[in-house]
């Protein structure tokens, strides 16, 4: 018997342009029900059923890695931020889409801080908000390593901060609907490792920052302190994979690099090895154009260095800048916090710094209200503050992290008493102005980012005061020299002065906004394309999406091609 030849499905095959799937593929003359005779404006129950059946959305038969979108919010420290665009290029290189529309995020990546109750709580209501929404969620960061038990975190999937090269794993995982917890430590040959390699795949967060962690860790054991229970003891990076990292960056288009850690004056104790003895060889590949920053370091580990640590801070390639926490003007709290040294060896630090490199800003630290603070303690940290008039000082108040030996200290300061000191510690920092010398000054700054208000670029100077320029062109990733025009209580306002800038065309052309690190290697501004590296962006899954389409529309002709022929043979013994 001979069966009718298709033609509706030839004329369908011809016709159709964006081909899911071969039931995607539908004429309007195909019928999608029945033409059985029915009593006028009633439908059987059966053929009801179907119609619902039919306006359902699809549903994928299967998991496909790497095509759902990922939005990653990071709390904490600038480490904390390395490690969120290290985890963001990793997925994006997988082919996931990085977006900064939760809403639109098929799984949530929260990469949580430790160290303050608030951005714990931040964290949890991020977990709650996520769960509202039905989200996938997995947590990083400080927060599950540094307490794998936490109940806010159940049924959630984890990754430890020494395991983010194997995000991509968890991901994948927790979009199918199971919960990972993926802890443990980087070793070889039974010797733990700063984390995972350097040299992984990331999305900057400004393409002209590179954050490089050279060590994670620490050597002390100070008892208000979680992000000790998270980070662990002490382990650096080798100085040849710091650097390795450094001239990447700068190769593409990279013009500020920031060293961070737990401590960075401790680096190289575990590997035989000094902080001065890293920053020499970095100082020989920092380019023109370009400056360092160095990150925190407490006074105990920057002692023993202050005299190559002065020398560094005044090379042209290092930012005049110094972060030493002090946390409290009494050697009585200071003891209790387990902080090893005392508060002469502070002043010591700074006064040593400040009269070898003139000029220098020193940044600090003080807790307000730790447990054994007496007001005579508190009166010591205002002291301090006044005799030094320090120009960025990072106030904070008590707060008893879990499974600390503060927190179980007794006769803690009341609550009220706590934000009464932080209150008047601020209020003395609010009440001088820190550059108002520097009024009608020439100064060069690097200019790295845009303000909010939209009318000015940021810049730093020499001394990693924040700079404020009028908006212009062509500005971003360049040094321009400007005129002091206005002072406030954490910035300047400069002119600019002349249309030259520094680096203009012999500094590669940084990567856009969401551009993965280590994809594409960009030459100067002149040899540069438009597009540099893989985008963690819509673009890539729009991208992504036309590719599957046209599979599947040529996987469609395969087998309508096929089928065909089989008729063609079977009715005519056609081939």
């Amino acid at each position: 018997r001979r069966t009718p030849f298709p033609s509706l499905l030839l004329k369908n095959m011809l016709s159709c342009e964006d081909v899911g799937d071969i039931e995607d593929c539908v004429s309007q003359e195909t019928p999608l029900t029945s033409k059985r005779p029915t009593k006028d404006k009633v439908l059987p129950k059966a053929l009801r059923r179907k119609t619902t059946e039919a306006e359902a959305p699809p549903t994928a038969d299967s998991f496909i890695p790497g095509t759902q979108s990922v939005y990653i919010k990071t709390w904490g420290c600038s480490h904390n931020n390395s490690d969120g665009e290290y985890m963001a290029g990793l997925l994006a290189t997988s082919g996931y889409s990085i977006t900064e529309s939760p809403l639109d995020a098929d799984l949530w990546l929260l990469n949580s801080c430790t160290v303050k109750g608030p951005s714990e709580d931040s964290l949890k209501n991020s977990i709650r908000k996520g769960r509202e929404l039905q989200k996938h969620i997995v947590v990083a960061g400080c927060v599950p390593q540094g307490q794998q038990d936490h109940r806010d975190l159940e049924g959630l999937s984890v990754v430890g901060v020494q395991q983010i090269d194997r995000v991509t794993e968890v991901v994948e995982e927790t979009l199918k609907g199971h919960t990972v917890r993926l802890f443990g430590q980087k070793r070889i040959n039974g010797k733990r490792q700063g984390g995972a390699p350097l040299d992984l795949p990331k999305i900057r967060k400004n393409p002209l920052v590179e954050i490089i962690s050279i060590n994670t860790g620490c050597l002390n054991h100070c008892t208000y302190c979680k992000t000790k229970h998270a980070r662990g003891d002490l382990a650096s990076y080798p100085p040849p994979e710091i650097v390795s990292r450094a001239q990447q960056a700068f190769g593409e288009g990279v013009v500020e690099l920031w060293l961070t850690s737990e401590d960075l004056g401790a680096y190289g104790r575990d590997i035989g090895t000094s902080l001065p003895e890293l920053l020499w060889q970095l100082a020989e590949v920092v380019p023109e154009g370009c400056m360092v920053r160095l990150g925190m370091t407490n006074p105990p580990y920057i002692l023993e260095h202050l005299t190559e640590i002065a020398k560094i801070l005044a090379h042209p390639r290092f930012y005049s800048f110094l972060h030493v926490p002090v946390q409290c003007g009494s050697d009585v709290v200071l003891k209790d916090m387990k902080r090893d040294y005392v508060v002469s060896d502070f002043k010591h630090v700074v006064d040593y710094v400040r009269k070898h490199v003139p000029g220098v800003t020193i940044a600090t630290d003080i807790i307000c209200g730790f447990p054994t603070e007496t007001e005579e303690d508190f009166e010591g940290s205002l002291e301090l503050v006044r005799d030094y008039h320090f120009p960025s000082l990072f106030i904070n108040q008590f707060y008893p992290r879990p499974g600390t030996p503060a927190a179980h200290m007794k006769n803690r300061v009341p609550t009220q008493v706590v934000k009464e000191r932080s209150r008047r510690m601020s209020q003395l920092f609010q009440s001088y102005h820190p550059y108002d010398h520097k009024l009608g000054e020439t100064q060069r700054v690097l200019i790295t980012e845009r303000s909010h208000d939209g009318v000015h670029l940021v810049g730093h100077n020499k001394f990693y005061d924040q700079v404020l320029v009028p908006a212009e062109e062509g500005l971003m990733g360049r040094t321009v020299e400007v005129k002091i025009t206005a002072t406030g209580k954490h910035y300047l306002v400069g002119k600019r002065l002349s249309h030259s800038a520094v680096g203009l065309t012999t500094r590669p052309r940084p990567a856009p906004k969401g551009a993965v690190s280590g994809s594409v290697r960009c030459g100067p501004v002149t040899e540069c394309g438009a597009t540099h590296g893989r985008q963690g962006s819509s673009q890539t899954k729009k991208d992504r999406r036309t590719v599957l389409t046209t599979d599947a529309f040529i996987v469609f002709v395969a087998l309508s091609v096929g089928c065909m022929g089989l008729w063609l043979r079977y009715n005519y013994g056609a081939f």
